[in-house]
């Protein structure tokens, strides 16, 4: 408390936030006034998220920018997440991500804020569950450990298997991450490289049990389909 009362750490602490919110502003003046407009118009989280779920979700193999996913107005997880960091970012959050990991199916990446020492997501998906999260989570942990039971793969087998530590896409400004007309695969290469952390041993893995057929179908509502595939994938 001592600490908190202290002047000149209230001055340092006041200069850093300073300092925090000119570079971030200085990163933001890539977009045009008309993109920003629109990226800040969505104002929290869960406007963003909104504007996420309005948008169709697509199968192709792209890694858009923040940019291109406005100016398509469509977005795969991968794209909706770095367009969800590059939104909070907008509206005064830190650009960040958090990416999972699974075995037997496709890896998800999520945007990651914090509310009042709690975390929350935002994220595109081509299944109902894996999408926002309020932010009502302690640790990260928690976080993900909210998207276990129902992130499965085709066979309805539980495959969700690790997390990431959070990534700030800060580190990729000089790249112009958020507004680059090249695919940010650079991104992509990062969440492989960056450790991992289980959710589960091995020993819960062998005795977990299959989805059952009601919370599949609820997961599959809505679901986008690859041109002549009945099944689609999971994204």
């Amino acid at each position: 408390m001592s600490q908190c009362l202290n002047p000149s750490t209230n001055s340092t602490l006041t200069l850093h936030c300073c300092n925090l919110m000119t570079a971030s502003t200085s990163a933001l003046s890539d977009f045009t006034a008309k993109e920003l407009h629109k990226l800040r118009g969505m104002k929290d989280p869960h406007g963003i998220q909104k504007f996420l779920d309005a948008m169709p979700y697509h199968l192709e193999d792209t890694a858009w920018s923040p940019r291109k996913v406005l100016a398509e107005q469509t977005a795969h997880c991968l794209e909706g997440a770095i367009f969800a960091a590059a939104a909070l970012r907008a509206n005064g959050y830190p650009p960040l991500l958090l990416d999972f990991e699974a075995e037997q199916d496709t890896d998800h990446v999520i945007a990651i804020f914090r509310e009042n020492g709690c975390w929350g997501a935002i994220a595109k998906s081509n299944y109902s569950g894996c999408r926002w999260r309020e932010p009502v989570h302690r640790t990260l942990r928690e976080l993900a450990l909210s998207y276990f039971n129902l992130y499965c793969n085709l066979r309805r087998e539980r495959t969700l298997r690790r997390y990431s530590g959070p990534v700030n896409l800060k580190r990729f400004d000089r790249l112009n991450w958020m507004t680059t007309e090249q695919p940010v695969w650079f991104i992509v290469y990062h969440l492989f490289d960056i450790k991992h952390y289980s959710l589960i041993t091995p020993a819960q893995a062998k005795r977990l049990h299959r989805v059952d057929e009601r919370l599949f179908q609820a997961e599959c509502l809505g679901k986008a389909l690859k041109r002549g595939q009945g099944s689609g994938v999971r994204d």
